[in-house]
């Protein structure tokens, strides 16, 4: 379907959503290599699990101020008092389990910096620092891999489908669709 502007996008892409459209064109699928910007996608792929990215998408400058602009120290440093008033903040997502999975998951996070130098390296060995070009489906191989080796050094909330999400959206692989001007199409 071609939109207003005369651009396809995927499919999933909600023309009514100007931040949804602005992610799609602009972010997602797109290589990154930002630390900072790995951990805060990192997070709010967490906080999207059992939820539509588009609601953690529209909640991500609430998301920004209540976890201090993703700072990694910062969240890494959270006590119970600041657990509190998170799960007490109607602007993000208030779950529990989520909200104490980020702080962990912020220092497997910080261990995995300090075992590879960064964690774009960590990330992006996994595809010798090529895009995968696939579409169409929820995980693969690469992410049960990612997915195992993460939980494996304790994170929480990351299982494989969660973990493609991820990857996608950090430009790991490629998936936009078939049609969409953003499609490379060497899948």
């Amino acid at each position: 379907m071609e939109w207003a502007d005369g651009k396809i996008r995927c499919r999933w892409a909600n023309p009514a959503n100007p931040r949804y459209i602005q992610y799609h064109d602009e972010e997602w699928g797109v290589p990154l290599h930002d630390d900072q910007k790995l951990f805060e996608l990192l997070i709010l792929e967490n906080f999207q699990a059992g939820l539509s990215w588009e609601c953690v998408l529209n909640k991500r400058e609430a998301f920004r101020r209540a976890f201090d602009g993703f700072d990694l120290e910062a969240v890494c440093g959270y006590g119970e008092e600041k657990l509190a008033a998170l799960q007490q903040d109607p602007e993000i997502i208030r779950n529990r389990l989520k909200i104490h999975a980020a702080v962990n998951n912020a220092h497997v996070f910080r261990r995995i910096k300090e075992e590879w130098g960064s964690f774009d390296r960590y990330l992006w060995h996994w595809t010798e620092g090529k895009v995968v070009y696939e579409s169409n489906q929820t995980r693969s191989p690469l992410s049960d891999n990612v997915s195992r080796d993460l939980k494996k050094r304790g994170m929480k909330f990351v299982g494989t489908i969660m973990i493609y999400s991820y990857l996608q959206a950090a430009g790991v692989i490629n998936s936009h669709e078939s049609g969409c001007f953003l499609c490379s199409c060497q899948a």
